[in-house]
């Protein structure tokens, strides 16, 4: 109890649902944790309580989340909290956790001790090579698609042996890839991510002496995010706690959005039964959002069903109308942003305060577009991380190749960049050597460049090249070896003649950047190597001291690169509605709230529009003040222009908390109310309630170029029709005509040439 006055005044600071969660019992605790609820704080204090009230070892606690930067966040958040050393805990992602424990036992986990972890790019290219050998055609086997079903089988625990053959030839297909993908990872000591978790779950779960070790251990197990765990995730938790550890597991059915990467909501439900006297603990009080904000998420998110069922609330008050705009098409609806950006600007908004989400990364181009043209500064969240670029993965290959000479994939990559005269045929040539020796790439390089042709004295130059490179490293600092690896290489002169045979273009400054990455590669080892000597050794006595290469290998594959590069900037936020989860901004819009693009077409096929609407909910739940949302009656999708409906959950979110916005008037009425206009243009006309009260409050029944609503017309292509409405002035303005034989149809009158009849 010493450490109880350290604790008990933050105590203060929680409401009486938080405190609940922090305070029980140790026993086995499921807390729902609404967005904006403070579930971080909750499994934080948790933590610090059990360190320093109910005297548990920081040795006997495992933390689990899925992120770097959480798991970060939190262990500075615990120090803060508790006067006893934490360094030691096990606070970490699940891969970093099956990572530390596969380190620790790689010979009874059936790996070599300096076995490599293959990131998503390279395990891609990794199974393109191994369909390549099967004879596998990537037409017909496309290697996007095995990689995934091979990712899929892993999460659910099933190895090539443990799949029943059904007598379907695409599934022994997939199979026959599975197998000899995973022989090539054991040839070269190579450890995919799902692996990772799937190797460590066999180990904890196979291995007797091993799984009572870590039981003992680890008496308490506390995870973050627990809507997202996978079948595999959730049963490693299960074999690590058993019958003694207890599990306190945070999380929101409400907020699960990742079903197509393998996260089982139902786990959330399972937990009440896999582990009996589960208490379940709500925390449905919002720290975030207004309570008009609150209200719309509520009355959305109560139309799926089997939910645990929470109600978010706010003492912050009701807060500004959520506005609605209905775009005349994608370019109307950038326009739309833009301007409210710049009035949200003109006040006191920061650029990063302001965050426009949309469901689908190919909606970005118009808006970037409209946002350049604007002036206003932007950022693309979610970019490629500075450790998945180009340039990088290429220097990275030659590190990996001097620490692991029977890596294929690395000698792959690096082999022939830039190019040595080793083509593709020789590469062929080569992998055919070491299939029918049933030996790494490198040592068939090295043992038959003679049977390579007048190539082979490349390949014999590539393997010395190699050698020499190690001997001369050897011994020298990780920044060492890195500057030399990318001046040695060639990599440097490689991208700067690209830099200087692109001069005056866009390829010129892209090379340039890939120069910059590569001087901002050494400067990553020389903070490593920083870091690492500032660290106090470990107090786990059993945890192998890595080598600073294999360490940095580890850091770039596993753990970097959260944060897209070039944070800090005041730049508006653009990113997918799934990157956005975890984030807040003050003001957020959603674009493209329209039937088939949100909820997406995919997902009204499927049936799951349960998933498409909690994302719509994460959406929503991301504004702390001022949300808008918008749609578009015409939009151009694969180069088609469609007519757009209004999602059906725009109907869903109650009525009162939505005011629609009318184009240049600015004048705001309520949305999806009761009252819709009639006549031509209203009720039957096609056009969308938002475009047919436009028509109405304009007033207007004769249109731009003279043509009047109502009016029969004749075009060159789709014959005659009638005019239903229009909008805009000038040639770009738009008629909407409901032809005889080709239906309704939406044109631009400067090109449309209708004559009159």
């Amino acid at each position: 109890m010493q450490d109880l006055p350290d604790i008990s005044p933050l105590l203060v600071a929680l409401n009486s649902a938080q405190k609940d969660a922090v305070t029980a019992p140790p026993e086995h605790r499921l807390v729902l944790a609404g967005a904006g609820s403070g579930k971080t704080r909750v499994l934080v204090h948790r933590i610090a309580w059990l360190i320093a009230v109910e005297n548990v070892s920081p040795l006997s606690i495992l933390a689990v989340t899925f992120t770097n930067k959480a798991a970060s966040e939190m262990r500075a958040r615990i120090e803060q909290l508790v006067t006893a050393p934490i360094r030691s805990m096990w606070v970490g992602t699940f891969h970093g956790i099956a990572h530390r424990m596969l380190r620790l036992h790689w010979k009874q986990a059936g790996l070599p001790q300096n076995f490599q972890i293959l990131d998503a790019d390279d395990q891609f290219r990794l199974v393109k090579r191994t369909l390549k050998a099967l004879d596998m055609s990537d037409e017909q086997w496309p290697p996007r698609a095995v990689t995934g079903w091979i990712n899929a089988q892993k999460e659910e625990a099933r190895r090539p042996r443990d799949l029943v053959d059904l007598g379907d030839y695409t599934q022994r297909q997939y199979l026959r890839a599975y197998t000899a993908y995973e022989a090539s990872c054991a040839q070269s000591g190579l450890v995919d991510f799902a692996e990772l978790l799937l190797r460590a779950y066999e180990l904890s779960r196979d291995d007797e002496q091993i799984q009572a070790h870590y039981r003992r251990r680890f008496g308490h197990i506390l995870v973050d995010e627990f809507q997202d765990t996978n079948t595999l995730q959730y049963a490693w938790l299960r074999t690590l706690a058993g019958d003694s550890g207890t599990m306190f597991a945070v999380g929101d059915d409400d907020q699960s959005i990742y079903s197509w990467r393998g996260a089982r909501v139902e786990n959330m439900v399972r937990m009440e039964h896999d582990f009996p006297g589960t208490e379940v603990v709500r925390l449905e009080q919002n720290y975030r959002s207004t309570g008009t904000i609150l209200k719309a998420a509520n009355g959305l998110i109560a139309r799926n069903t089997n939910r645990l069922g929470k109600n978010l609330w706010t003492d912050v008050g009701d807060g500004e109308a959520i506005q609605l705009y209905a775009a005349f098409n994608e370019y109307d609806e950038a326009e739309f942003v833009a301007g409210r950006l710049r009035e949200h600007l003109d006040g006191r908004c920061r650029h990063a305060d302001l965050a426009i989400l949309y469901r689908s990364n190919a909606q970005s181009r118009v808006l970037e577009e409209i946002l350049i043209r604007a002036r206003i500064p932007y950022r693309i969240y979610g970019g490629l991380r500075f450790f998945e670029r180009q340039e990088i993965k290429d220097a990275l290959a030659y590190l990996r190749l001097l620490h692991n000479r029977h890596d294929d994939s690395s000698f792959e990559r690096a082999v022939n960049t830039p190019a040595r005269g080793i083509g593709a045929t020789t590469m062929d040539r080569l992998r055919h050597i070491a299939r029918a020796s049933e030996v790494s790439l490198w040592t068939a390089a090295r043992n038959a460049a003679g049977q390579l042709g007048r190539s082979g004295a490349n390949v014999g130059r590539f393997v010395q090249f190699i050698e020499d490179l190690h001997a001369q490293t050897a011994g020298q600092a990780l920044s060492a070896v890195t500057e030399q690896v990318i001046a040695r290489s060639g990599l440097r002169e490689h991208f700067r003649k690209v830099a200087g045979s692109g001069a005056g273009s866009g390829r010129g400054d892209q090379a340039e950047g890939r120069l910059e990455n590569l001087d901002e590669l050494v400067s990553a080892a020389r903070s490593f190597e920083s870091d690492a000597s500032a660290r106090p050794a470990a107090e786990d006595p059993d945890m192998p001291v890595l080598d600073p290469l294999t360490a940095f290998l580890t850091h770039a594959a596993l753990e970097a690169g959260e944060e897209q590069a070039g944070p800090g900037e005041d730049c508006v936020q653009l990113m997918t509605l799934h990157a956005a989860k975890g984030l807040e901004f003050p003001v957020v819009f959603i674009v493209g709230v329209e039937n088939g693009l949100f909820p997406s077409m995919r997902a009204v096929d499927e049936g799951n529009l349960e998933e498409e609407r909690r994302l719509f909910y994460v959406g929503i739940t991301r504004a702390r003040r001022r949300l808008y949302l918008s749609y578009a009656e015409l939009r151009r999708v694969h180069g088609v222009e469609q007519i757009g409906a209004p999602s059906l959950f725009l109907k869903e979110v109650p009525p009162e908390c939505v005011m629609e916005t009318r184009p240049r008037t600015g004048v705001l009425r309520p949305a999806f109310g009761t009252r819709e206009p009639q006549g031509a243009y209203g009720r039957g006309s096609g056009l969308t309630p938002g475009a047919a009260a436009r028509r109405t409050a304009a007033g207007r029944d004769h249109g731009p170029g003279g043509f009047r609503l109502g009016q029969r017309v004749q075009h060159a292509k789709f014959g005659e029709g009638t005019i239903l409405g229009f909008d805009g002035d000038g040639d770009r303005a738009q008629i909407e005509v409901r032809f005889r034989d080709a239906g309704v149809k939406r044109l631009m009158l400067g090109f449309a040439n209708l004559r009159g009849m």
